[in-house]
């Protein structure tokens, strides 16, 4: 996948130059006649025989330094790297003042290849050399410091052992863009593979990194598709099952590929291209999955897409904030990493770019943000790498903007291209995509332990069923994990209209309160207080009833505090607060009573005073937010309703509560 970007217009310049001068620094006549005759084939751009001409006159002048020049700068720009730094250092051996650009060539192309011990000499030996401009040298000492940068992480390997994983993953085709469900049990990767399309000159088809859908094979023109196939672990196997191709209509004959898959699976976003729907060449779809069947996919329309090459989605578990990379207008260079947020209208906002501490005067594309909602793995060519598109991290700040971005470091990222990355919800095992010796066939799906400097914060997840508490059929409600301190959603979800099932990530680093709510239902609340568990994380299962609004019904609110034995409300509570103040406003013929419990510790009269002043705060609260008091009643039950045993501290601590009752 490697396509080298260095060569320079200024070489159109110089092949003109040399054809119209015809000087030489050889002292044979046979050896410039020949030197001549090549250039007048490279005029008529007869490159074979103009290549034959120039080395059939170094056999008579190997110090034919000129010859050397041309050579280099032919094979630069025809991509054969290995022969161009082979005659630029000839050419810089020879006689390097006649043109010091090639020496600069020779040292871009050397740090291309990894070869930075001899990019940072042909840099230090281009630095000797009259140069005129005080910018280009200065553009000099910046690449060579990046030369330098290089070796550095060269010589700090970062642990890395990865494993291939495998022919039910992988073929002698590529495979990129691995992504996996927040359990762990779903992988879905984007696969290249030949088409039975003739190509012809009208063929305009692109792939999913914006570049044409089309190779040569053979010498053979061969259009190539991506589609997107999956696989499901085998817990006791250990292992993958044969990757197969998604049916329509997530696949077409077109292309399509660079997924993200929302943390419960239930929605995929892609990069679809060529599509009759599409505002540019690539646009960002989604598709969503009710039972076992995926919708049709639909484009996100403006402003989320353009003319312009939009590609690489990646939702946040908050599923509201999209990720993308687009080489649009007002970014900081060729293509940046933006992002949108779904509104409460069902549009997306206008795209943000991400700034500069994430996007360079280079290329940024494929962001991966993780389920933790607050690390963002990404590949950049314009920040100090190992010479190709390098793996790169930052991590959001407490006041929304990024951090400096990190290099993931070498071995894991080389000269090469590496152009797709993901993590695990634990955070300790990654995938990526690479051609590195070995492999199955092109680009193929690796995996690997983490280096815990690198890794996300980790996140388990909540899985179960909801249902109906009457009828026990199952139901879709919205789900949302909100962190108590911040009040910001982390992460949401919604329960399959079929199935009843739902999974929502869950971080482990915080204080947490789960809301699940539906129209016509009285919402249900859970409180999760999570330490720092990355090491043994274990999902949680539960299976909630919803109770329909209805006379006698009633709900505990979980998510309401107080201090130790006060009846101030902590500022925590305001969300679960907020959420009775709306179901108020959207049910106005309700009546509700709020009570307030205790447990068994100290005296009941002590208690029942409490348990009063508790739920008289809630009530207060209402009151301060504009509910009607005619339609509320608050009363404390002090240790008088038990609804766990008193003789655990869990279990007194599910008796100190405050519920609510519809009237």
């Amino acid at each position: 996948m490697k396509k080298t970007t260095l060569f320079v217009l200024f070489c159109a310049i110089t092949f003109a130059s040399y054809s119209q001068s015809r000087t030489s620094s050889t002292r044979s006549g046979r050896a410039e006649r020949l030197y001549n005759q090549g250039l007048d084939d490279y005029d008529q751009n007869k490159i074979s025989t103009a290549i034959s001409f120039f080395k059939d006159a170094l056999k008579e002048d190997p110090n034919f330094s000129e010859v050397w020049l041309m050579l280099g700068e032919i094979y630069e720009q025809h991509n054969m790297t290995d022969s161009a730094i082979f005659a630029y250092r000839k050419f810089a051996n020879l006689n390097p003042a006649i043109h010091p650009r090639a020496v600069h060539n020779l040292a871009v192309l050397e740090y291309s290849q990894g070869l930075y011990e001899e990019a940072e000499k042909s840099f230090l030996q281009y630095l000797t050399l009259p140069i005129r401009s005080e910018d280009v040298k200065a553009r000099a000492n910046a690449s060579l410091e990046k030369v330098r940068i290089a070796m550095d992480f060269r010589n700090n390997p970062k642990p890395f052992d990865p494993t291939n994983l495998g022919d039910s993953i992988n073929t002698d085709m590529d495979e990129y863009f691995p992504v996996t469900t927040v359990d762990q049990k779903t992988l879905i990767i984007t696969r290249r593979t030949r088409t039975e399309v003739t190509p012809t000159p009208a063929t305009n088809r692109l792939n999913v990194f914006g570049r044409p859908a089309t190779d040569v094979e053979n010498d053979q023109k061969v259009v190539f598709r991506e589609d997107f196939y999956i696989s499901t672990f085998d817990e006791t196997e250990q292992t993958w099952s044969k990757a197969v191709r998604m049916p329509e209509p997530i696949t077409s004959d077109f292309n399509e590929g660079a997924q993200s898959i929302s943390p419960d699976g239930r929605e995929l976003y892609f990069t679809g291209c060529n599509r009759p729907d599409g505002k540019g060449g690539c646009d960002i779809y989604v598709s969503k999955r009710v039972g076992d069947t995926w919708s049709r996919p639909f484009n996100l329309g403006s402003p989320v897409n353009t003319g312009a090459w939009e590609s690489q989605p990646s939702i946040a578990p908050d599923g509201r904030t999209l990720y993308f990379a687009s080489n649009r207008q007002g970014g900081k260079g060729g293509s940046d990493i933006w992002l949108t947020v779904l509104q409460d209208d069902g549009m997306w906002s206008e795209p943000e770019n991400l700034g500069d501490s994430v996007n360079s005067t280079g290329n940024e594309s494929s962001p991966y943000i993780h389920y933790d909602n607050q690390t963002l793995y990404f590949v950049s060519d314009g920040h100090p790498g190992l010479g190709g598109k390098d793996i790169f991290y930052t991590r959001k700040k407490s006041d929304g903007t990024w951090g400096t971005p990190v290099n993931l470091g070498y071995p894991i990222n080389t000269h090469k291209d590496e152009i797709s990355f993901f993590v695990n919800s634990k955070g300790d095992i990654a995938f990526l995509s690479s051609d590195r010796p070995g492999g199955k066939g092109k680009q193929d799906i690796y995996s690997f332990e983490l280096y815990r400097e690198a890794r996300p914060l980790a996140v388990s997840y909540l899985q179960g069923k909801l249902f109906d508490a009457s009828s026990q059929l199952p139901l879709d409600a919205k789900f949302e994990i909100i962190n108590l301190r911040t009040g910001q959603i982390v992460a949401s979800a919604e329960s399959d209209e079929v199935s009843g099932d739902f999974l929502v990530p869950l971080p482990t680093d915080g204080d947490y309160a789960l809301n699940i709510s539906r129209e016509g239902y009285l919402f249900h609340s859970e409180h999760f207080e999570l330490g720092d568990i990355a090491d043994q994380i274990k999902p949680k299962t539960i299976d909630v009833p919803l109770a329909e609004i209805k006379t006698g019904e009633s709900i505990v609110l979980r998510n309401i505090f107080f201090e130790t034995n006060d009846f101030g409300l902590k500022p925590e509570s305001t969300q679960e607060l907020e959420r009775l103040v709306r179901m108020m406003r959207e049910n106005p013929n309700i009546q509700i009573e709020i009570s307030g419990h205790t447990d068994n510790v100290g005296s009941e009269n002590l208690n029942q005073r409490l348990s009063e002043n508790r739920a008289k705060a809630v009530y207060d609260f209402l009151i301060g937010r504009g509910v009607n008091s005619n339609r509320l009643r608050y009363k404390g039950y002090g240790m008088s309703k038990p609804i766990a045993p008193n003789d655990t501290e869990d279990g007194r601590a599910q008796n100190r509560r405050t519920e609510i009752q519809i009237l």
